[in-house]
């Protein structure tokens, strides 16, 4: 009976031991220390969340401006490579202006969806969990934009493609593709090509997009004038 009870008392004591150290665990979770002070979770998503808003926003304006794509030589959208024969036909063929209005009509396409954006990346935004926010603080300079590649493509894939054909459409880009590939399918003895037009828009649009994210993110992570409010000063210099 004696035993019984010391045994009752030792396991109600290693119980409520756990019970404490869980409690103590689940304190130091909510906050990360840095230095001085720390962050809590409230903190750190939002300042990943105002970071990511900044960056989206900036990118997608830019991307979406007149010559977002056209003008800028990292997002410029090329003839299709694997027409490249059909292109340098073209322009021996005297079609130089033609394959230059085609290449502009794609541009103008993926700044048009480029304005589709928004609305997608703040709902993946708002979705992010403590989990998602502490490891990107803690990862790559481009680990949120990895986030947000991973959570949006398929939706931002879905909503750019009606988008660039109804773009297509509105440039007239197969006024311009239409006869240069006709007249290259028609030389004796070629590989007869036509490619996915709308598809190689949509995938060099949403290439581009992510590419400017990610100078936004590395600029925020590593240049301080470049964190504009005092949760990013607070959240990124904590790193």
């Amino acid at each position: 009976m004696k035993k019984f009870f010391l045994f009752t008392i030792t396991v109600a004591f290693v119980f409520g031991a756990c019970t404490e150290a869980q409690k103590i665990l689940s304190d130091a979770g909510k906050q990360l220390n840095t230095g001085g002070g720390g962050l809590t979770n409230a903190e750190v998503i939002q300042g990943l969340r105002e970071a990511l808003n900044q960056g989206t926003n900036k990118s997608t304006g830019s991307a979406s401006a007149v010559d977002g794509f056209y003008k800028n030589a990292r997002l410029f959208i090329p003839f299709p490579p694997e027409v490249q024969k059909v292109k340098d036909w073209a322009i021996k063929l005297g079609m130089t202006a033609q394959v230059d209005k085609f290449e502009m009509t794609m541009n103008r396409a993926a700044e048009t969806a480029s304005k589709e954006a928004a609305p997608i990346f703040i709902n993946a935004i708002k979705g992010m969990t403590i989990g998602d926010g502490f490891a990107i603080l803690k990862g790559t300079d481009s680990a949120a934009t990895n986030y947000l590649r991973t959570k949006t493509t398929p939706e931002l894939r879905g909503k750019f493609t009606p988008v660039v054909k109804s773009a297509t459409q509105k440039v007239e880009l197969t006024k311009y593709w239409n006869p240069i590939i006709t007249k290259y399918n028609m030389v004796p003895g070629v590989e007869k090509k036509n490619p996915d037009l709308d598809a190689y828009v949509t995938d060099r649009a949403l290439n581009g997009l992510f590419l400017l994210i990610r100078d936004e993110e590395g600029n925020i992570r590593k240049n301080p004038a470049a964190r504009a409010t005092d949760i990013l000063k607070k959240v990124f210099g904590a790193k």
